[in-house]
């Protein structure tokens, strides 16, 4: 079961990383409204990285921004954190397919491979936490500007590509969720333990005989031992 979940949480992190790497070049971040306008001859839609225009017969244009320097603080945040997201999820990509139970890398070594595929799950995570507040942070300025009255400039209204973006994040938190699962692989792992069984050695109920004491020569009974003669 618990490879299932890892293979399922593995599919929602490729998903969500290849959802975010559509979001960041979608030129629909955010589409100027139609409300309060009777007649529209055109269409302004913008992303992280140009502004296109298209007109009612479906001709439009697209010029980059300029300069990086002159965009809004947000806006260059926005463009980090997608990028950040896509470089974590790339990563997680790589470790996860080293670290689920159905590959044959490492094989041998389980606790491994739940180490890797817990990293794979956190670095997702943490991808689809940056390109959530990518996007969020995004949105929340299209609609400061629209609920604004006295905002001057042209008010937008939220893209299709920031449903996509938080789409993919969500997905790129779940998976990486799933992953992190293995950590019990591993720590069920570090709980088995190898003994090295010796049988007791049995002890000989028969104790060993005394040895017998060695008699000591005396020098001073030397001489009763023998007759008198014996040493003429």
């Amino acid at each position: 079961m618990s490879a299932v979940v890892e293979t399922l949480g593995f599919f929602f992190g490729v998903s969500g990383s290849f959802m975010l790497g559509i979001t960041l070049f979608n030129a629909n971040w955010r589409v100027s409204t139609v409300d309060g306008n009777v007649i529209t001859t055109s269409t302004l839609f913008e992303n992280l990285w140009m502004s296109c225009a298209t007109d009612s017969t479906g001709v439009y244009n697209c010029r980059d921004f300029p300069s990086l320097l002159a965009l809004s603080g947000y806006l260059q945040a926005s463009r980090a954190l997608m990028i950040a997201a896509l470089v974590f999820g790339f990563f997680a990509c790589l470790l996860g397919m080293i670290g689920l139970q159905c590959t044959k890398v490492a094989e041998g070594n389980v606790a491994l491979k739940g180490k890797l595929a817990t990293a794979s799950g956190g670095i997702s995570v943490f991808a689809g936490i940056c390109a959530g507040i990518s996007v969020s942070w995004y949105a929340f300025n299209i609609t400061k500007d629209f609920f604004n009255p006295l905002y001057p400039g042209t008010k937008y209204e939220i893209g299709p590509a920031l449903y996509l973006g938080w789409s993919g994040a969500l997905l790129d938190v779940v998976g990486g969720g799933l992953m992190c699962c293995s950590y019990k692989q591993v720590a069920k792992a570090n709980k088995t333990y190898n003994y090295n069984y010796r049988p007791a050695i049995a002890q000989s109920s028969a104790k060993a005989a005394p040895q017998a004491a060695l008699p000591r020569y005396e020098s001073s009974n030397s001489i009763s031992k023998y007759g008198k003669n014996a040493y003429v």
